[in-house]
């Protein structure tokens, strides 16, 4: 009986040795893999703040060594690529959006007043190293959220239009759309920047519908006179020329053509409104014959192409 005794107390002991081994194994086992995931994902943050960001401001030529890294790793930085391409694409369709809405302001006027007030119309997504270089100097690190929260101008749109007043019938016609949401105005006209620079900036928000979803889209809006457009394209050109001596005397001057430039816009709308004015008073003495060529040759443009 003894001996009995003493063979169960054996196997009971190795039972109990089997059983807590396996535990350990198990245990062993979570807390390697913890630490894995704690690794990749410290990794990863290590990869999206250096590297990553370091490959879109083009101070590296080579291409991320996926050979390095994870599958875990490798399926983050995919899906995250994928994410930031799908935004580019509703940011794009958002601009397409506001350009729809111009082309039918323009068209508009064609019809009722027998002229255009948009000369033309140019767009683009804010290329990734800007967006980049932007949350750098607001020292912030890589996050979707806060781009789509903060960065107000990935979408961009510039119509330019012949004349100053232009610039504001349609900033309003645009506003008043139900559909728009303005979040923000700047008038550079009214209020020009210390350097000369002059243009109506508004930041809205339009709705853009997909297969699955509808999105809030914010769109950046700079509107401004061929003029105004004219000296900020050689401003902006000429201020990234460091090496020029006299900067200052430079600035100045350029300072001065913007002042220049501004006369010259409220001259031609002086103009424009006193050679309509004058029409009107032409149409007021016409005579009755006068009156029947006009409304004959008013007949005659119904058929003109309308875009």
């Amino acid at each position: 009986m003894q001996f009995t005794g003493l063979y169960d107390t054996i196997i009971v002991r190795d039972i109990f040795s089997r059983q807590l081994a396996c535990k350990t194994e198990a245990l062993d086992k979570n807390i390697r893999k913890e630490r894995q995931l704690f690794m990749e994902e410290n990794a990863l943050i290590k990869l999206d703040d250096e590297y990553v960001e370091q490959m879109f401001l083009g101070q590296t030529e080579n291409p991320i060594a996926m050979s390095g890294l994870s599958l875990t790793q490798v399926e983050k930085i995919i899906d995250q690529m994928v994410e930031y391409k799908k935004l580019r694409m509703m940011y794009t369709c958002a601009l397409k959006e506001i350009r729809t809405k111009f082309d039918v302001l323009n068209t508009e006027f064609s019809v009722r007043y027998q002229r255009n007030p948009i000369n033309f119309i140019t767009m683009r997504v804010k290329s990734t190293h800007s967006i980049f270089e932007k949350m750098r100097r607001q020292d912030q690190k890589l996050s979707m959220k806060y781009l789509i929260e903060n960065i107000n101008d990935i979408a961009g749109i510039r119509v330019i239009c012949s004349y100053v007043d232009d610039i504001y019938l349609l900033a309003q016609a645009l506003i008043a759309q139900d559909d728009i949401h303005l979040i923000r105005e700047k008038d550079y006209i009214s209020n020009p920047k210390p350097n000369g620079y002059r243009s109506l900036h508004l930041i809205v928000s339009v709705p853009v519908f997909f297969t699955d979803q509808k999105k809030d889209m914010k769109v950046e809006v700079q509107i401004r006179t061929i003029a105004m457009d004219f000296w900020a394209s050689l401003e902006h050109e000429m201020k990234y020329k460091k090496e020029i001596p006299n900067q200052q005397v430079i600035a100045d001057r350029l300072k001065n053509c913007a002042d220049v430039i501004s006369e010259t816009d409220m001259t031609m709308l002086d103009l424009r409104r006193e050679i309509e004015a004058a029409g009107n008073m032409e149409k007021e003495n016409d005579t009755e014959q006068l009156e029947i060529e006009s409304l004959l040759e008013k007949i005659k443009r119904l058929d003109d192409p309308i875009l």
